[in-house]
């Protein structure tokens, strides 16, 4: 018979774990406790550093009884704690997004379930011995046993939930020794199927904190605001344990501090402690008009607890940052401090590219600043409590917080049941015991503002019973889950069929816009939206980020959501040949695996941000302009915080034209309310005689006045820009030079020539394509313009590939070959006009796939003028049935290598689509072929520039080609062909050609987010039907005429 393990006992949650506690470090004075470092806490030992290792396959294998202090473990391996094992080289790395790695038999788990054994020795003093010692684990991967000197304390299982134990029994003066055995999977590892990789082993910091033998267990702080919002009370409740005979007479002080330290307010009240045992108390204090916390405010006080003795000396002091903020629903809204906000959120994982889950503090640092930097104000920790500290940076820089709970059994979906543990009464202790040590932990962080009861588990009473335990602990804060939502609205149409019972607010994920569009008008439900997941990041998108704001700013009711992801979950690896890459679920041979759905973040791995960033920041910005009489310089700006004036901004300006500075100048801000707006005019000057072909643009930047934690006083915040009306007439001519220099044709056997005064094209006449274009003697062309309607799949686009799909609006490209278009011409002709100035070539041909019947029939017509200028004219006619829409329509071309220097004039410097352009703005921009590719962690369809007016390509000594637009066009240019993007798996895979590929297309379907949400929004698909462009094409050299005065004359 089987025998079972703590590790498969649902009954078994802990073992002598002791009473859940909130975060903090207790003191032995007010200096050392001001100044927050846990190295002077009161008995603060870190255990994190190197342990002694050994891995086995399962249990059974681990080394026995290593946990005595006589066992010899030092021929094992030395291991870095805090650490994720597979990341260390033990097991590997395993990714999965609903799926379970193992059988689903629960409570049961694999009989191969990797064991990791940890031993180290640590010192006490006689000091660290004088009261009581506890261990605490922050976070363990997914259960453990615990030893110290020999004797068993305890196990526990939740892996991103803290464990802490009373170890004063079993520990002596001088040397200890302390085991833990943790194994990868437990019947806990059921709850905690999220969407990541799946990695084990002590992975967040371990250390021992002594107490005094009366110390102060927890304490809890609430902030109540008056009915105005101004005056507060400030609620503490306290439990004090003693291990102290006798009665124990004490004081229990409160101190609050302002945020340069000053008093505020003092009181103390007695406690009388009989013996060994808890003894809980409450204090209220009135504050009159505290600064409030918000996340645009987050002013935070020091509260100081301090538990005296009977000789008036402290026994410990306490510290901790508080804010005054009220969470709360009203008039069907979520409110802070009696204030609506809207949630400009993302979901972050916790994962470090080379450290897995064991991420560093200035890590997590780095993702706040860069969070802030962009205009995000709210986090969803998903799906479990992120480390401590993490919440206190939140605090501290200002983020709104949904801390959710270690809880998701999301594989139960793919066996019939996602419900099935949720409604099991067997399992109730086990959910519940996850809320409650959440809970218990953060409760004090003014950041955190609602709860969340975990992800994508269905709904049962379990869930109930997490959110009755909650709101009966903490009234003072909101409550979040989503399954419900799902659980209570109908298939067919996702109408909520009654409010929610557990939850406060409604919430779903990649809702498409036009559903949230009719549930914003619901004003019969009193309960407000949000998008806990939307705007799946992953790869190149997502594209109709400015349409769900546009929905949001519209309802009130649908107050934001939460983009999916912050970041990519690349793990860094190294090619064989030693380039750098990022890999992902299967690269480590697992099965089965979820493949690439783990790359879907705003962030590269390395947190280098994504274009996808860019127009979030741009999307979400707190500021926004409307034109009201440009002419004369009136806007109107909009204030779209919450709390805050715009005085923390300071306002510049500038006319900008062919890449040139007309005027400039900087301004006052108004006094703006937040949600108000103010007309203003910006006392621009343009010239009294504007140039032809010519555009003026006015360019308004609202910029950090003075320096901040996360950003210098000059990071731009928000911008706008706007086209000024130019003159109707102008008195300069744009013209060539007139040419008088005759164009000569030669045919020579299949082939065309023409040639001018400094130029010949070269056309085959039995391909139809022009296969050479020479300026002064030097080549241009690798190959010369083809029609071109196919992309590299971006990730949004592949899921409209895969079988599973059943999205209507995704295209069904590869079905009908679009990937692989053949040529055929069916005629080539020409003429040579009259005076020999131009030369019109005409070629007819149908392009069409293998396989199938439809096609495409195209007339590319040239018109070569003397004068060097080449315009392409393209029309096109679908001939028979193929898919609903094309990934692009234009022309593609190879240039030599040498032309890698790119000048543009249109949307840049980053790159946009038609659904993603809100981050790029108009203006001369200059880079490289190389440096306009976004390097994907998966390549794919990259660095495409949205309504560009011309671009140039030359080489270093400024001989080139420059396309200009009929009106504009998008561009792309890359070392790598299509096919090369398409094929690569990793970056690694992409081989650089010896020529570059430039694409000038008439237009490119928009980007969507269809890997995981809606697909291409109507306005941004580009049909499959007759189509018709243009693009002018000459040769230059910029010693003889620059781009820009070069595009008003082609």
């Amino acid at each position: 018979m089987r025998q079972t393990k703590d590790y498969e006992l649902l009954s078994v949650l802990h073992r002598n774990r002791i009473k859940d506690r909130s975060y903090f470090m207790s003191y032995k004075n007010m200096e050392d406790a001001i100044s927050y470092e846990r190295g002077r806490a009161y008995g603060f030992l870190l255990l994190n550093g190197m342990w002694k290792f050994h891995y086995a396959e399962t249990p059974e294998l681990a080394p026995n009884q290593f946990y005595k202090n006589e066992y010899d473990v030092s021929a094992w391996a030395d291991l870095q704690v805090p650490s994720n094992w597979q990341m260390q080289g033990y097991g590997r790395p395993h990714y999965t997004n609903v799926q379970y790695p193992f059988p689903v038999d629960p409570p049961y788990v694999p009989t191969e379930n990797p064991t990791g054994s940890y031993r180290r020795d640590f010192y006490l003093s006689k000091e660290m011995l004088e009261g009581r010692l506890f261990l605490r684990f922050e976070g363990v991967d997914s259960a453990f046993h615990l030893w110290i000197n020999g004797q068993e304390v305890g196990y526990s299982k939740g892996s991103r939930l803290p464990s802490e134990f009373d170890v004063t029994p079993f520990v002596k003066e001088g040397k200890n020794t302390i085991a833990v055995q943790v194994y990868q999977w437990s019947d806990g590892s059921y709850l905690e199927d999220q969407d990541m990789w799946w990695l084990s082993g002590i992975f967040r910091d371990v250390y021992l904190e002594a107490k005094p033998k009366v110390y102060t267990h927890d304490f809890f702080v609430k902030t109540i605001l008056d009915e105005d919002y101004t005056d507060a009370e400030l609620r503490i409740e306290s439990w004090i344990h003693s291990y102290r005979d006798g009665i124990n007479r004490l004081e229990f002080m409160v101190q609050l501090l302002d945020s340069e330290y000053r008093k505020v307010t003092e009181k103390t009240q007695e406690v009388v402690l009989n013996g060994i045992g808890e003894s809980s108390l409450n204090i209220t204090i009135p504050i009159s008009s505290p600064n409030k916390w918000t996340a645009e405010t987050p002013y935070l006080y020091h509260l100081l607890i301090t538990l005296k003795g009977e000789n008036g000396e402290a026994i410990e002091v306490i510290p901790a940052k508080i804010g005054f903020r009220q969470v709360e629903l009203r008039d069907g809204l979520i409110q802070v401090n009696g204030v609506p906000i809207l949630f400009k959120g993302v979901n972050r994982h916790d994962h470090h590219p080379d450290l897995g889950r064991a991420v560093p503090i200035d890590w997590f640092e780095k993702d706040i600043k860069l969070m802030k930097q962009h205009n995000i104000n709210a986090v969803r920790t998903a799906h479990y409590p992120n480390d401590p500290r993490f919440y206190d940076l939140c605090d501290e820089y200002g983020l709104y917080v949904i801390d959710e709970t270690d809880l998701e059994t999301h594989g139960f979906d793919r066996i019939g049941n996602i419900h099935q543990l949720s409604q099991d009464p067997e399992w109730k202790e086990a959910y519940v015991d996850r809320m409650k040590r959440m809970v218990e932990r953060d409760k004090n962080h003014p950041s955190i503002i609602i709860w969340s009861l975990g992800n994508e588990s269905g709904f049962g009473e379990n869930h109930i019973q997490m959110a009755k335990w909650t709101k009966q602990k903490d009234p003072t804060r909101l409550i979040h889950y989503e399954g419900e939502t799902r659980f209570i609205m109908t298939e067919s149409d996702h109408n909520p069929t009654r409010l929610q019972e557990a939850a406060d607010m409604f919430s779903t994920m990649y809702t498409p816009h036009e559903i949230m569009k009719r549930l914003g008008g619901r004003t019969d439900l009193k309960q407000p939206h949000i998008l806990c997941e939307y705007a799946h990041a992953m790869g190149n998108g997502p594209g109709g980020i400015k349409e769900y704001f546009d929905l949001f700013y519209q309802y009130d009711r649908l107050q934001g959501g939460f983009v999916w992801e912050w970041l990519d979950h690349g793990i860094r690896q190294f090619a064989k040949n030693g380039e750098e890459y990022f890999a992902y679920g299967g690269d480590f041979g697992e099965t089965p695996h979820d493949s690439n759905f783990v790359i879907d973040g705003l962030v590269m791995p390395d947190r280098t941000p994504s274009p996808a960033l860019l127009e979030y920041k741009k999307v979400i910005e707190p500021v926004r302009v409307e034109a009201v009489d440009l002419e004369n310089g009136v806007v109107r700006i909009h204030n779209l915080y919450d709390f805050i004036h715009l005085n923390h901004l300071s306002l510049s300006w500038a006319v900008e034209s062919d890449g040139k500075i007309l005027d400039n100048g900087t301004m006052k801000m108004p006094e703006i309310l937040p949600r108000e707006s103010h007309e203003v005019s910006i006392p621009f000057v343009l010239p009294s005689v504007k140039r032809k072909n010519t555009d003026y643009w006015l360019n308004v930047s609202f910029i950090q006045a003075e320096d901040l934690k996360w950003a210098r006083a000059g990071h731009e915040v928000a911008w706008v820009q706007f086209e000024l009306p130019s003159a109707v007439k102008s008195n300069e001519g744009v013209a060539f030079p007139r040419c008088f220099c005759p164009l000569l044709i030669e045919e020579t056997g299949h082939q065309l020539i023409v040639t001018g005064e400094s130029f010949s094209l070269t056309f085959d006449r039995v391909y139809g394509v022009l296969h050479s274009w020479k300026v002064y003697g030097m080549e241009l062309l690798e190959s010369g313009p083809t029609v071109n309607i196919w992309r590299a799949p971006t990730d949004n686009d592949r899921l409209g590939l895969e079988e599973f799909s059943v999205k209507k609006e995704e295209p069904e490209w590869r079905k009908y070959g679009l990937h692989q278009m053949q040529n055929r011409i069916e005629s080539f002709d020409y003429k040579l006009s009259q005076a020999k100035d131009v030369v019109t070539i005409t070629v007819k041909s149908r392009l069409a796939p293998p396989v199938h019947a439809w096609g495409l029939s195209t007339v590319i017509t040239y018109e070569i003028k003397n004068n060097g200028v080449v315009s392409v004219d393209v029309c096109g006619k679908k001939l028979g049935v193929s898919s609903a829409t094309l990934p692009k329509i234009g022309l593609q071309m190879k240039l030599k290598r040498s032309f890698d220097q790119v000048d543009w004039y249109g949307r840049g410097p980053g790159e946009s689509y038609a659904d993603s352009k809100q981050a790029a703005r108009f203006g001369i921009w200059s880079s490289t072929v190389n440096g306009l590719f976004t390097p994907y962690v998966v390549p794919q369809e990259n660095g495409n520039r949205h309504e560009v007016r011309w671009v140039s390509l030359t080489n270093l000594s400024g001989t080139g080609l420059l396309a200009a637009g009929k009106p504009s066009f998008d561009f792309s240019t890359h070392l790598y062909t299509t096919d090369g993007l398409e094929r690569a798996k990793h970056t690694y895979d992409l081989v650089k050609e010896d020529f570059i590929t430039f694409n000038v297309d008439y237009k490119q379907q928009g980007l969507g987010s269809a890997s995981c949400g809606p697909g291409v929004l109507e306005q941004y698909r580009l049909l499959n039907k007759d189509f018709h462009f243009a693009v002018s094409f000459k040769a230059f050299s910029k010693n003889e005429i620059s781009p820009v005065e070069l595009s008003k004359l082609v």
